[in-house]
Formats: structure tokens, C-alpha cells, sequence
């Protein structure tokens, strides 16, 4: 009897897995794109029986929505989109690409919909374009729909009219294929379901519950820290600086190469984000008016308007409507003051040194350290710089003593015993 439990759990180790499981809780992008390939090519390579991808959007680029559309409904391999877990959502071009999979899944406490176009800043877009974009959007939804056997009307409203839906909503409007609690329910319940792809209609046939998880690759997880607005707004504020210090201080090299770095992911980052480029043009003409208080010091004026650029280019940057979210004013703020703060006091210092008196030549031994090379009493002979000069002093100083230089009179100094 032991022997032969230990050979079931043996099998049970070595039986291969059917379903493949991917993990997606970020706006849609180029990265989703990219690890949605790989789920896939992982899945026809190893000859999976299903694609699961749990999914949790506020949504995110049309380009890319339409990539993952094409990547999910051109494998022969039934894929699966499963709004998981409770609490998640699938809006905006997560809804769409929910609806595009082979089964649409939702667990309880999940919403989808809300999928009316907005511009890449999370703005509402002029009426002819929107009429353009929308007429397109209806047109792709419509092909979906007709394809999986959804109801078109209601897909439609996602678009026309913002509509929202829970999983029982959507359930009962036929928008999805069923609710479930978890993956393990997924795949029972998908066992054996018929579905149309590639002009073919077939039953799902999962040979046995095992799953395995694919995870995000090394570089897709760097991809997805970039497109976080704020360590975007990071990047691109160390990369203006650091570029400014380098012109500043030819030869430093440290400043330049850590700010042309932080400059080239910053503009990755952005132009994944689609953000506002008139606050990256606000924010680099800030540090320009800060750059220009240094070499002509104004008394805080140029300071004053770098702040303002500052302040309202980062205000700007991100549109709060968008998936990818804004920047905290907790975070802009001390930015904000820190720069001002910052090219104040390298101002002030460097106005300060400018009007210092230049000391040169003789005087610069003022206050120096000599060597007695005689007693001085009160005259006497004392060496600085390998040269030796007559000196003088009130008080009795003994050869080989130290002496600090008080003036300079002539060809004859003053000094005093060094304490």
C-alpha cells in the first residue's frame, strides 16, 4: 500500500501541467503586449491545453489593447480572461480585451466596462475625433461580439455611454461566459465548453487541473517600475539637473552620465505614459531659469519664475483621469522647493564670491605660516615659500619657531609667535 501511494504521488509530480496561468495588474502597454506573446508562445511550445490570464486594469493604449486582441484571438490555444481577484476591475481597454477572449470570466466583486475613449492624456477628445475613434472602437467590439457570441448592445454601451457592469451583470447580459472564485474553478468550469476560433468550433479538452504560473520577466518588471508617473517625474528631474551640472562643470562626468541616463529612461517612461509635453517643456524651461539666476544673478527673480515653470509643468504632466494615475502634490511640492532652495543658495554663494576681494601676489601670504630662520628681536629673518624675508615682531621670537604673518609692509612683514 505504500509503495503504491508513493508511486501515485510520483506521478503526480511528473504528470505534465495543462493549463498555463499569466498574471496582468497594470495598464495596458507595449510591456502587457510583450508578456502576453510570451505567455503564448510558452503555451504552443510546450503544447498547453488552455491560457488563463487573470487580469486587473483601469485600461490603458488603444495600440496596445488591439495587440493583445490579435496575440489572444490568433493562437489555436483556447485563452482564457478571468478579472481576478475580488475587487478587481477590467475597464476601459481591459474590458475589450476581456470580451476578445475565447471565455470571459469574472469573479464576484469585479466591475467591467467604462470603455468610451478618452486622448492620451485622459482627456475627453473633440467630437470629430471622438466620432472617429468611437465608430472604430463599435466596429472592432461588434466583430468581437458577433464572433464569441456576446451581446453586442450592451458591449456597445461600455463604449457609448461609459456603462459599468458587475460580474452578475454581466453575466446576465450575457457579456461574459461565467462567474468563478478562483482559477481551480475556472478551469473545471471551462472543461468541455465549446468555442468558435480561427473559423473553427471546437470543446475545450484540459487533460488534468495542473497549472503552472508564468511570471514577468526580469525586464518586464523594470519596464513596469518606468511607468510609474512618479518615478518618471524622478527620472526626468535627475536627468535635467544632471545634464545642467555636467554644462555647468565641464569634466565632472558623474553628474552628466547619471543625468543622461536618468534623461533616456525618463523619456522612455513618458512616452509609454503619454503625458502632457507642454509640462516637459514647462519643467526644462524652470531649470533653465534657474541655470540662468546662477551666471546672471537676478535677486531671486529668474528663481521665482523657474519655481512657477516648475510647479505648473508638474501639475500638468499627468492628467489624474489617466490609468496610469498623477503625481501626489506631496511629491511635487518638496521637488519644487528643494530646487529653489537649492539654486538660491548657489546663487547667493556665488555672488558672494564674486564681490570677495581678490587676494593675489604679496598679500596672499597674509595670515600664512613662516619658519624663523634667526631670532627676531625685534628684527630678525624668516622663510615661507623657500624665500626668505626680513621681519619684525613686538614680542621676542626664537629662531626655528613657527610665526604667522600679520602684514605685509614693503619688502618687511609683520609676524607674531604662532600659538
Amino acid at each position: 500500500m505504500k509503495w503504491f501511494i508513493l508511486f501515485l504521488l510520483i506521478l503526480q509530480t511528473v504528470v505534465k501541467a495543462s493549463v498555463l496561468i499569466g498574471s496582468w495588474q497594470e495598464p495596458v502597454s507595449p510591456v502587457m503586449v510583450d508578456y502576453v506573446k510570451r505567455l503564448v508562445e510558452k503555451a504552443e511550445t510546450k503544447n498547453f491545453d488552455a491560457i488563463i490570464l487573470t487580469l486587473d486594469t483601469p485600461g490603458g493604449l488603444a495600440k496596445s489593447m488591439r495587440e493583445v486582441i490579435k496575440v489572444i484571438n490568433n493562437t489555436p490555444i483556447p485563452f482564457i480572461v478571468f478579472v481576478y481577484p475580488q475587487g478587481a476591475q477590467a475597464t476601459s481597454a481591459g474590458a475589450i480585451i476581456t470580451v476578445s477572449a475565447d471565455l470571459a470570466v469574472m469573479s464576484p466583486l469585479t466591475n467591467i466596462g467604462s470603455a468610451s475613449p478618452v486622448s492620451m492624456q485622459g482627456k475627453d477628445i473633440d467630437e470629430t475625433m471622438k466620432k472617429k475613434v468611437v465608430n472604430d472602437m463599435l466596429a472592432l467590439v461588434r466583430a468581437i461580439a458577433k464572433e464569441k457570441g456576446r451581446n453586442t448592445k450592451a458591449i456597445e454601451k461600455m463604449i457609448t455611454e461609459a456603462k459599468n457592469y458587475s460580474a452578475k451583470e454581466a453575466l446576465k447580459l450575457k457579456i461574459i461566459d461565467f462567474i468563478a472564485n478562483d482559477i481551480g474553478e475556472v478551469i473545471k468550469k471551462a472543461k468541455n465548453r465549446e468555442i468558435k476560433k480561427l473559423g473553427q468550433t471546437f470543446k475545450i479538452k484540459i487533460t488534468n487541473e495542473k497549472a503552472v504560473f508564468l511570471e514577468k520577466s526580469f525586464i518586464e518588471k523594470i519596464l513596469i517600475v518606468l511607468t510609474n508617473p512618479t518615478i518618471a517625474y524622478f527620472l526626468l528631474m535627475i536627468g535635467f539637473y544632471g545634464i545642467f551640472f555636467e554644462l555647468y562643470n565641464p569634466g565632472s562626468i558623474i553628474p552628466g552620465t547619471i543625468g543622461a541616463i536618468s534623461f533616456v529612461l525618463a523619456l522612455y517612461s513618458l512616452n509609454m505614459i503619454d503625458v502632457n509635453w507642454l509640462g516637459v517643456i514647462l519643467i526644462g524651461l524652470g531649470v533653465l531659469f534657474f541655470a540662468l539666476e546662477l551666471i546672471t544673478p537676478t535677486f531671486g527673480g529668474l528663481t521665482l519664475a523657474g519655481v512657477l515653470s516648475i510647479a505648473l509643468g508638474s501639475a500638468i504632466l499627468f492628467n489624474p483621469n489617466s490609468p496610469y494615475g498623477d503625481i501626489s502634490i506631496y511629491i511635487i511640492a518638496p521637488v519644487v522647493l528643494f530646487s529653489a532652495v537649492f539654486f538660491l543658495a548657489v546663487s547667493y554663494f556665488g555672488l558672494k564670491a564674486q564681490r570677495k576681494k581678490s587676494i593675489t601676489g604679496i598679500e596672499s601670504i597674509v595670515d600664512r605660516k613662516a619658519k624663523a630662520l634667526t631670532d627676531i628681536n625685534p628684527e630678525g629673518k624668516v622663510m615661507i615659500d623657500g624665500e626668505i624675508w626680513n621681519a619684525y615682531s613686538d614680542k621676542l621670537i626664537n629662531k626655528e619657531e613657527e610665526v604667522i604673518i600679520e602684514k605685509v609692509e614693503g619688502l618687511k612683514l609683520k609676524v607674531k609667535k604662532a600659538k
